[in-house]
């Protein structure tokens, strides 16, 4: 039986340094690590991604590889990982953590001349409220087990020569913030029903509840799931009684810009599309916008390449250029449904960094050249921004630029002028998905992609012949195959609507 709100704990396990990390990025979410339907938590490539870049910046770091556990302490290792440390909370809860990596420095501990602080290694531009309570958290663990104090603990981002080290004092004032946070997470766990969905879930897509949370949002009409509404939006929305998106979807337009004007005009000017987009999710029929024909590049285009890009953000590397090449059929039509996937021809163009800018320049340029008169359909801004700035960097004319240009067609951009749909996100596989689209390998995303591409190359660089390392090169080919094919599920229901 659950227990009622507020009572004894349900569970006397202990609270954990990964506990606190996802409470502190959404309540909802440690609750749901501990006491969530196990079957329903989703695998997610973002943490594999995270330990790459962790494993990166800690090689950068350590002059050797680091020793593990206790026993390693003991010997005065370099680095140590793999160390349980175990306290009590302020209020006697029970406490565990496993630090990410030890280093070692000058002192005294009770392994001997020397003692240990905490390292964290950074995801993102800056340190936040999360890293400075994790490294709270192991120092004053750290301090207990070597009986030394840890007065700082480090913060490391990047890798080799530019590796950032960023020491960070664990004062007082942080430690109390710790001893409120730790508090706070142990009682909202003691409660038998999870904290509410967030307000604003676009970072929900990195969490391996989402699919829990997604369900959760449709069923209640979450005002989040209408397009365009985020965290600061729906406080704004809430605070005027409209608290779902039937709620939403049966407000008057104008009535709302006016209450809305008092927090920005910005705000005011957006109100009645805000009703619009409810109501078309509430009803579930598109709405048109435009009556012109969304695409009319394509009425006597003998063939379309459809263009996409897999790239790592991180190290800015556009890996890999994909084009399916579809032409026009000899009646005249353009194919439909699964006739794209028979008939179209995907070209893949990797883009290795030691082979350079002109080479993949030079490839590029000759593959186009061979369908002068095929408009390049994409899906979003991605692929025309790098494809004009790989070109004049490379030194194309103002004419070749512009001839380019006037070829890329963003699907995406075209989507949104002529139509409003019964979707909660504009993206490629909300959209896709609602036209009944599927991706040939179930549950992959770009994140899983980047995780092949940097197995791959590992692989090919050093010649590291893991399981199957080679395969993963055509999963990541069939991914940007599939998102060309989702590109033209949407483009042929413009045509189709033209």
């Amino acid at each position: 039986m659950a227990q009622p709100t507020g009572s004894a704990p349900i569970t006397d396990a202990p609270l954990t340094d990964r506990l606190l990390r996802g409470w502190l990025r959404c309540r909802r979410r440690a609750w749901l690590d501990r006491h969530g339907p196990p079957q329903e938590r989703l695998w997610s490539a973002h943490r594999a991604l995270a330990l790459q870049d962790q494993l990166r910046s800690f090689q950068s770091l350590l002059p050797s590889r680091p020793g593990h556990g206790e026993a390693a302490c003991a010997r005065g290792e370099a680095g140590v990982v793999g160390v349980r440390l175990r306290g009590r909370t302020r209020g006697g809860q029970a406490v565990e953590a496993h630090p990410s990596l030890l280093q070692r420095l000058e002192g005294d501990s009770r392994w001997g001349a020397f003692r240990y602080r905490p390292v964290l290694a950074r995801q993102g531009r800056r340190v936040t409220r999360e890293h400075r309570l994790l490294l709270a958290l192991w120092g004053r663990l750290l301090a207990e087990h070597q009986q030394a104090p840890v007065p700082e603990g480090l913060v490391v981002a990047g890798e080799g020569r530019r590796l950032e080290r960023e020491r960070l004092a664990l004062s007082s004032g942080l430690m109390r913030q710790l001893d409120d946070s730790l508090e706070r997470l142990g009682q909202e766990l003691n409660h038998d029903q999870p904290p509410p969905l967030v307000n604003d879930r676009k970072k929900c897509t990195l969490c391996c509840w989402r699919g829990h949370c997604d369900r959760e949002a449709a069923r209640e009409g979450h005002l989040s799931e209408v397009s365009g509404i985020g965290g600061k939006r729906r406080e704004l929305l809430l605070g005027l009684g409209i608290a779902r998106l039937t709620d939403l979807a049966a407000a008057d337009p104008e009535q709302l810009a006016d209450q809305l004007e008092a927090h920005g005009e910005q705000h005011r000017e957006i109100a009645a599309t805000l009703v619009a987009q409810a109501q078309v999710q509430a009803s579930g029929i598109p709405e048109r916008l435009d009556p012109a024909p969304a695409l009319p590049e394509l009425a006597r285009a003998p063939g379309v390449l459809l263009y996409d890009i897999e790239s790592d953000p991180d190290a800015r590397d556009d890996f890999l250029h994909g084009f399916l090449v579809l032409p026009r059929g000899a009646d005249g039509c353009w194919p439909v449904g699964t006739g794209a996937d028979r008939t179209g021809r995907y070209l893949a163009v990797l883009a290795l960094q030691e082979h350079g800018e002109p080479r993949l320049w030079a490839r590029l340029r000759r593959l186009l050249a061979r369908y002068p008169d095929w408009p390049l359909l994409h899906y979003g801004e991605t692929e025309s921004l790098a494809l004009l700035r790989l070109a004049q960097r490379q030194g194309a004319s103002e004419a070749e630029v512009l001839r380019l240009r006037s070829r890329l067609v963003d699907v995406h951009a075209r989507l949104r002028r002529h139509w409003r749909l019964p979707v909660n996100g504009y993206g490629l596989k909300p959209v896709a998905g609602w036209l009944g689209f599927h991706w040939s390998q179930p549950g992959v995303d770009g994140a899983r992609c980047l995780l092949w591409w940097r197995q791959w190359r590992h692989w090919h660089q050093d010649r590291v012949r893991g399981r199957h390392s080679p395969g993963r090169l055509q999963r990541i080919f069939q991914y940007n195959r599939d998102d060309s094919l989702a590109t033209w599920a949407v483009a042929r229901w413009l045509l189709d609507r033209d």
